[in-house]
């Protein structure tokens, strides 16, 4: 009879690692994904500041054109820049493995299909919508940047890169930020408010680009969706909700500005 391996079963114990280890490969982790994402974004961000124009007369693209009125070469470096942006994923995977667990350990399957799908249309449809109006707010209080979400050429890739990039951010930062992070601050004995607390800032920290609205936006959604992976042990309702967000985010904007006034 085939048995399933104690590292593949949800119920067995996480191994025990050293502190001193546990911050080093995060250290790692970080410093080549989304830890030096948010020191470029505080750069950009201290630029923007230091600009002639005011913040909501600056640009902030989530999505932009790589190579303008050369489309074939754009929708290569569109694929490639996602690929290298998530592949980190694959960085935890491994080292996850390599302690004797899986992306299956914080969640990161498909092995709640439903439940999970379920969870995360609600949790975006609360999350999208008030971050919709929080930004609006600060954007007309003059503290962030006008956010574009996409500027890509209108041909025919436009709707499926954007799709991909909405799917990229979610795996990669709920992968990264919420499950994997918060599993090893919780191996290494933190509690789990501290925990919590250490990644909203992290995620606060890569959205600064947009303003200070991005970065207090983010943190509240960190300590949302932190506090529900730590009730819900399962990073991938964090990535359907996440996913759903930027989708309407990338789509919604392109078919909808110039064609309302409301929208920046």
């Amino acid at each position: 009879m085939r048995t399933e391996s104690p590292a593949a079963s949800p119920s067995a114990p996480s191994p025990v690692l050293a502190p001193k280890l546990i911050r080093a490969e995060l250290f790692v982790v970080f410093s080549v994904s989304l830890g030096a994402s948010g020191l470029v974004a505080l750069v950009r961000l201290i630029g923007a500041l230091t600009a002639p124009k005011e913040l909501k007369g600056q640009q902030a693209v989530l999505v932009g054109s790589m190579a303008p009125g050369r489309p074939w070469l754009d929708l290569t470096l569109q694929l490639v820049d996602i690929a290298i942006t998530v592949a980190p994923v694959g960085l935890v995977a491994y080292l996850m493995v390599r302690s004797g667990e899986s992306l299956r350990t914080i969640g990161a399957d498909f092995g709640q299909k439903t439940r999970d799908v379920a969870r995360g249309a609600v949790l975006a449809a609360a999350i999208g919508g008030t971050g919709l109006a929080f930004y609006l707010a600060v954007w007309a209080l003059g503290v962030n940047l006008t956010v574009v979400p996409g500027q890509l050429p209108q041909v025919w890739w436009q709707v499926p890169v954007l799709l991909l990039a909405a799917a990229q951010n979610g795996v990669l930062e709920e992968v990264l930020v919420a499950g994997y992070l918060l599993h090893r601050l919780g191996q290494a004995g933190w509690s789990p408010w501290k925990a919590v607390v250490v990644s909203s800032v992290l995620r606060g920290s890569y959205h600064l680009y947009q303003g200070f609205g991005g970065f207090v936006g983010n943190v509240v959604m960190g300590l949302v969706f932190g506090r529900l992976y730590q009730r819900w042990g399962r990073a991938m309702p964090l990535i359907v909700a996440h996913t759903l967000i930027d989708t309407v985010a990338f789509v919604g904007y392109a078919f909808l500005h110039g064609r309302v006034s409301w929208l920046p």
